[in-house]
């Protein structure tokens, strides 16, 4: 498909610089194909849910991904800012940088930051390989845990581009953009969605019988990338670790074969649980990447409600709401939403969208 049906012009205004509080307390836009749309507010979801449904959250945790630092052992000692993207192995990450162009194999990057120290110190690493669009692999000088322990020590946990343009990221971005669910680390970009729950809201959703589940996938940078490809079939999708493990597949299987329905809490769960189902809808046990790329003519085999926030025009999550409630519809549910002063992105307002294909 064109990749020009999925663009929309979007006000600056309507892009969230801050969330709401209490988390909960931020509106709803209820999409059910077919019907006409519904202004509510998150706190309000057990009411749009059935007893016996099922939630689906993703417990993946923002690691602190942002590092400073300067290339080392040559003439010159550039500023190097680089974004953790990809665990690789023990002691290797593949990371974005800039300036890209003032790296190559073989380059030392001494990272730190005055004041703050890790170790030694420093964190160090080798700039083993680059890529075309300016991702690197970086071999760090420390292994496993101790790794981790320097990461978090000189690290800062990455903003989306269209906050950090905006406004310099502190002290409160650090509570503010991890989930309550969030306890596997290993994400570079908070499951969004999961940002509106708080205890209140959980125990009113247990109070109406409705379950919550976990399951992992942890947020790559890629999420943040524009489809630059005039047609869809041109773009390729960034790959995501995930797992969904086998209590969590048998206790969703279970509900289904009682009617209940799966309600993904933002797009990473949705691709999560689509690549981990058989045809029939089955959800399997899964632990591997995963590079699902959902546009419209998908037909999905597991997930039947989708709770998710305004995503950016000509973005991949925007062609998935589209092929989950109909191209058409979402454009008229984001022309209301922005009429009607609705927050977008990370830190925005929700959506509940229902599917545009009921029957499984």
């Amino acid at each position: 498909m064109r990749t020009d049906l999925f663009d929309f012009e979007l006000p600056e205004g309507n892009i969230a610089l801050r969330p709401v509080s209490p988390r909960d307390a931020a509106r709803m836009l209820v999409v059910k194909p077919g019907q006409p749309l519904t202004d509510s507010t998150v706190s309000d979801l057990p009411l749009f849910l059935q007893p016996g449904d099922q939630l689906v959250v993703n417990d993946t945790k923002v690691i602190p991904a942002q590092l400073t630092g300067r290339r080392i052992g040559r003439e010159t000692e550039p500023k190097i800012e680089a974004t953790l993207i990809k665990r690789l192995d023990g002691s290797r990450w593949q990371a974005l940088v800039k300036p890209a162009k003032k790296l190559t194999a073989g380059d030392a990057i001494r990272f730190g930051n005055e004041g703050r120290v890790c170790l030694l110190g420093n964190l160090d690493a080798e700039v083993e390989s680059k890529g075309e669009n300016g991702e690197v692999t970086l071999a760090f000088s420390f292994h496993g845990p101790i790794l981790d322990q320097a990461i978090a020590d000189v690290g800062a946990p990455p903003l989306p581009p269209y906050i950090a343009s905006r406004r310099t990221p502190d002290e409160r971005d650090a509570a503010d953009y991890q989930t309550m669910f969030a306890v596997s680390e290993g994400a570079v970009a908070a499951p969004t969605a999961g940002l509106h729950f708080t205890p209140a809201l959980e125990a009113a959703l247990r109070d109406r019988g409705i379950g919550l589940n976990r399951v992992t996938l942890h947020v790559g940078a890629g999420t943040f990338l524009p489809v630059k490809a005039d047609d869809t079939a041109g773009h390729k999708m960034h790959s995501e670790w995930g797992t969904v493990s086998s209590e969590t597949a048998a206790a969703l299987n279970q509900a289904r074969t009682r009617g209940g329905r799966i309600v993904a809490v933002g797009t990473t769960s949705l691709r999560l649980l689509e690549s981990a189902a058989a045809d029939d809808g089955t959800i399997q046990p899964f632990s591997d990447d995963t590079a699902i790329f959902i546009t419209p003519g998908y037909r999905f085999k597991a997930v039947d409600i989708l709770m998710t926030n305004f995503h950016l025009p000509r973005s991949t999550l925007f062609m998935l709401v589209s092929a989950f409630s109909g191209l058409e519809t979402m454009q008229k549910a984001y022309a209301h939403a922005i009429e009607t002063g609705y927050r977008f992105y990370s830190y925005g307002d929700a959506s509940l969208l229902f599917r545009n294909q009921p029957d499984r």
